[in-house]
């Protein structure tokens, strides 16, 4: 719940030596519309910053922050003192904020860990269906009786490829009707359940599908697995996001303006 309360004005930011006042500065955000991204920026660090104080589940060992600003500073060529002290000035940090960060990271991805992986593999399982995906290749004409007569020639042993590129109306025939992997979750209804009982290099079809009928080859089948690692950090990422979602809907926010 969002409410305004009037408050003293008070600046916080000067511009050629005139001060813009935290009520100025809400007016702008609001006529630009993004005074509500703004909010929601402050609450969700806000939250993070709450659980990363409370929670005894998330420590870290220092010995890990210690070596990741180690491989740091050899993968940027700092390891000499000076040069790191001029980087350090140059980004607006000293030593000791740019440990805090670093250690911050590991925080945070620890409390990601916690929140998150009790509840993945259910969640895993619930999005499967648009993580699995499919590479295919497809002929679409607009009767069914070529479709037919296509889908003949072809068990005969002529080329799909070719056929694609002779007779297909979509885009793709010019790369003989590849499409390239596909989310399973979001092909049709009627040609999602041919796919799924179809092996590689079967064709499937004709099938109507907008008043146009497919001819359908099953090149590769990619199921997802949870082993895939930029799969497994991405769905926590969405589980994470979700539970600060959750989190931030609790509470009871009051913006303070003129």
């Amino acid at each position: 719940m969002l409410r305004v309360y009037p408050m003293e004005s008070s600046s916080f930011l000067n511009i050629d030596e005139q001060p813009i006042s935290i009520g100025q500065a809400v007016k702008y955000l609001q006529n630009s519309g993004k005074l509500g991204q703004f909010i929601g920026d402050i609450l969700r660090q806000y939250v993070i910053e709450k659980e990363l104080q409370t929670r005894e589940d998330i420590a870290i060992s220092p010995a890990l922050t210690e070596q990741a600003i180690i491989d740091f500073r050899l993968k940027n060529q700092l390891t000499d003192p000076k040069s790191f002290q001029e980087w350090l000035q140059n980004n607006g940090k000293d030593y000791d904020s740019f440990h805090s960060s670093v250690a911050l990271g590991f925080k945070l991805e620890k409390l990601k860990a916690v929140v998150t992986e009790p509840k993945l593999p259910e969640y895993f399982i619930e999005r499967k269906i648009f993580l699995d995906r499919v590479v295919i290749s497809r002929i679409i004409v607009d009767n069914r009786e070529l479709a037919e007569e296509l889908q003949a020639q072809i068990e005969e042993g002529a080329s799909f490829e070719a056929l694609a590129r002779e007779y297909s109306l979509t885009e793709d025939r010019i790369v003989n009707g590849m499409m390239g992997p596909v989310s399973r979750g979001t092909l049709p209804d009627k040609l999602r359940a041919a796919i799924d009982v179809a092996r590689p290099m079967e064709i499937v079809g004709p099938i109507e599908l907008e008043e146009r009928y497919g001819l359908f080859r099953v090149e590769q089948i990619l199921p997802a697995s949870l082993e895939d690692t930029q799969l497994k950090q991405a769905l926590q990422n969405e589980l994470f996001e979700k539970w600060l979602a959750e989190k931030i809907q609790k509470l009871t926010v009051k913006l303070q303006v003129n």
